[in-house]
This record gives structure tokens, sequence and C-alpha cells, in this order.
């Protein structure tokens, strides 16, 4: 599918906070406090917001009753952390391992050097640095993209002997895309690059599907490895409760409500806000930066 112009969500468009809910709050804050480094910005008996440099990239809304998320349905596949730097990758990779913490993974992605890991409650995360966008690869009009194995040895390597340890992440430290679990691509594909207006940038590995706004390599990554035809989790359950799509203006809410309305998408409006879910159940919260 290919966004008209006239369609194209703004270049500005980027992923704000990450809403996940768990059943253990205090040990998932603690997890990414020393492990990931983000900061709690506020805390209740039932809700915590950590993020960089006072914005708020995750939120954990707890619910001791919440039940897990079953194997092979739609949710969060990983919420992906974009660190300034080279250095603030190696940090982050230190960080990790001071803490106890277990990768599951490490990739050169051509666009990205990445780290992966899991959260306690099996929330996946990447921490990763992007290269810039002047040595990005394209072919026949698709960006390049692959999955390679990251030296870890050499990513170390950017740290001197003095660099000190500790510390949370640097502030411009954001999230930078959300990849998640779907029913079915050709659905997904329909409401994301349509009534949302999001450009696809690589159709490349199978099963999956990347798309984005302004040129970036994606905003949002969705991948049908839970099964074709996986169901939704049960309500309440353990995990994506929702990410937010930030848009420049709240004329550009406004755009995005009118197109919902005209692909009769359900949604909800609330402090110049609106929430909806794609085709496989994943809350979208639609809101203007800053907002």
């Amino acid at each position: 599918m290919t966004v008209s112009a006239e369609n194209r969500i703004d270049p500005a468009t980027s992923i704000g906070a990450v809403q996940l809910t768990v059943a253990d709050l205090e040990r998932v804050q603690r997890f990414y406090e020393q492990a990931i480094g983000l900061e709690t910005l506020e805390r209740t008996d039932s809700l915590v917001r950590l993020g960089a440099g006072g914005e708020t990239l995750v939120e954990l809304s707890g619910d001791p009753g919440a039940p897990p998320r079953p194997p092979g349905t739609t949710g969060l596949f990983h919420l992906a952390i974009l660190v300034p730097s080279r250095a603030d990758l190696a940090r982050s990779l230190r960080r990790v391992v001071n803490a106890g913490g277990r990768f599951t993974g490490a990739s050169d992605h051509h666009v990205s050097e990445a780290l992966y890991l899991n959260d306690p409650e099996g929330n996946g995360i990447e921490i990763y640095r992007d290269r810039p966008r002047e040595e990005w690869r394209y072919s026949g009009g698709q960006l390049e993209m692959a999955t390679l194995p990251l030296d870890l040895d050499e990513l170390v390597a950017e740290l001197g002997m003095d660099d000190p340890e500790g510390g949370p992440v640097p502030a411009g430290t954001r999230i930078g895309h959300v990849h998640l679990n779907v029913s079915d691509l050709d659905s997904s594909e329909a409401f994301y690059a349509g009534p949302l207006g999001l450009d696809v940038t690589v159709r490349g590995y199978p099963g999956a599907l990347f798309l984005s706004a302004g040129g970036y390599h994606h905003r949002i990554g969705l991948n049908t490895w839970a099964g074709e035809g996986a169901p939704p989790p049960p309500p309440g359950a353990r995990g994506l409760a929702s990410y937010e799509l930030q848009v420049p203006e709240a004329t550009d809410v406004e755009r995005l409500t009118h197109r919902l309305a005209d692909s009769r998408i359900p949604f909800d409006q609330r402090d110049g806000s609106v929430t909806t879910s794609d085709p496989s159940g994943n809350r979208v919260l639609i809101r203007a930066q800053g907002r």
C-alpha cells in the first residue's frame, strides 16, 4: 500500500510512552531503574512513570491479579529504547550486566546496533543506537536492514578505563519504536498505512513489516511470529496496555480522528487525544507532542 501525499502522517511523528500492565510493580520498577537506567518520575500505589530527561518513556500500571499474557497471542514483541550514541549503548550493555540481567540477543541491523532482553515479566526490550542516516543503504527503493551478529567486544571498547559507571541513561534517550505481534499483516498494513498514514519502509523480513514517518527506518514493527490469526490476550492481562503515537500538532490529531471516522474504526476522544486499536487489538493513544 502506497500512502498518498495528502494522507501521509506528519514526518515529525514519533513514538511516546509505552504503557505496560504488570503484576509485581516494585520488582519491575527496580529492573527499569537498575538494569535499563530509567529514572522514576512519578510513583503512586498502582502507577510508576519512568523516563529520561524528565520525559516519560515507560509507564507501569500495577495489578497483582493480572493474568500472564498467554503464548501465541498478539501484543508487545518489544519496546525499543533509543540511546543517543554508541558509547551510551556500551554503557547500557555494562549496566544490564552489572544489574545481573541477561541478554537474549545482540544485532547489527545496518541502520542501527541493538541489544535485546526481557523485563522480569517477559516484556521484550530493545536498547539501540542509530547509525547516521547518510550511512543507511537502499536497494530498489527499499531500505536495507538485516540481522547480523553484533561484536560486543568492539562495542565495549567504546568505553575507556576511566569511563564512570552507574548513573541513569542520558537526556535525549527516548522510545525509538515499538514492535508488535499481530494476527495478520494485510489488515495491519491497511490500518497503519491507511487511516494512520504511515509509510511502509521494509518488507524483506518473513512474516514482518516495518512502517515509519519522515524516512526513519521504522516507528512501528509488525510481525506474525506468534502465529497467523493469533488472538488478543484476555482483557487486563500483563503486557502491553497501549502505546503513544505522537504527532506534532493538535490539528494532526483532528485530521487522524476524521480519517478513523471515515474508515469506521472505533475510537475514544479525551483531553485532545484519541485512543483506538489496530485490527489485532493493540491499543494506540494518538496525541500531540508536548500535551
